[in-house]
């Protein structure tokens, strides 16, 4: 089978660290064009604009949009237009409304859409899962704290509307609790600490709860320097489960479970998948319990932020 010729639309950090290297990686991807400004360093053709590269070639069968959330729906719909499968970065896009938009025009065109977690490809978040899916929870705990300036360097457009400050990486968290928590939850409190500066949250306190409810807290902060905490800790009638490095450990019930960085290469294959079965996979909970914290918090304003 030939390979799925693919082109990247937003070639930052995230595309450089992870998306490049894993399409390198896949015998499943091919990669075609890349559409940002002029890079010497990438070797294929690059163009400013999706138009231009649809106008102007090469053939392409797929794009992966790593651009901010806030003009994702625009470029993913001209792609779907154009017959391509479309690959969404998280957050897949700045509403929900606009994923739905774009999950129904990819169904009625024959082609796939992607909504990529890629936390819940962390190596221990499967393991979880299962651990948990016979057991009572009790209680749910997640501390997801780091550094925005390691993160996201002299991005301004996390911190405008759409672009969802602190929930950026708090939303990789919901990601995994929302895939390994048996039962759905909702938001009950949510406090938002926001820069004097900015418009998006620096941190945030949450709590939610189940139809059981169960306690279920989240603690947010992208003030942190030094280690990174990207934590959540289950407990449970057979005791406690602790998922940490962002997924990637899972400690509980006598067991440990160790992984390696492989998510990218994980959502790249669930790419293919989708694409040679003409499926979706579009998951909003994640982006659901962002929108009710935005819509329930109540917002404090603290010191302002400097890049």
């Amino acid at each position: 089978m030939a390979p799925i010729r693919i082109a990247v639309a937003g070639v930052g950090k995230i595309a450089r660290d992870q998306h490049l290297p894993a399409i390198a990686a896949s015998p499943d991807f091919l990669l075609a064009a890349v559409i940002d400004l002029h890079d010497p360093q990438l070797t294929v053709p690059w163009f400013a604009t999706l138009d231009a590269l649809l106008d102007q070639g090469p053939a392409i069968d797929a794009v992966v949009l790593c651009t901010p959330p806030q003009v994702r729906y625009a470029l993913a719909a001209a792609a779907i237009s154009h017959g391509l499968h479309v690959f969404l970065e998280k957050p897949p896009g700045a509403t929900l409304a606009e994923v739905e938009l774009l999950r129904t025009a990819a169904h009625d065109r024959g082609v796939s859409l992607f909504a990529a977690w890629h936390s819940r490809f962390a190596a221990a978040v499967e393991p979880a899962r299962t651990w948990l899916a016979q057991r009572t929870i009790r209680s749910v705990h997640i501390v997801w704290r780091e550094d925005v300036r390691v993160w996201h360097p002299g991005q301004a457009w996390i911190w405008q509307a759409g672009g969802l400050g602190v929930f950026d990486p708090g939303i990789n968290a919901l990601s995994i609790a929302t895939a390994i928590l048996p039962q759905p939850f909702f938001l009950t409190r949510a406090t938002l600490l926001v820069p004097a500066n900015r418009a998006a949250p620096i941190a945030a306190d949450l709590a939610f709860t189940d139809s059981r409810q169960t306690p279920i807290t989240m603690d947010l902060d992208w003030r942190q320097t030094g280690p990174q905490t990207w934590d959540i800790v289950v407990d449970t009638d057979a005791g406690r489960l602790e998922l940490t490095h962002g997924g990637r450990v899972m400690t509980g019930s006598d067991e440990v479970q160790r992984g390696t960085d492989g998510e990218y290469a994980g959502l790249y294959r669930r790419f293919a998948t989708l694409v040679h079965t003409h499926a979706s996979d579009v998951d909003i909970a994640p982006l659901r319990h962002v929108a009710d914290a935005f819509l329930l918090g109540q917002r404090t304003r603290v010191d302002a932020f400097v890049d």
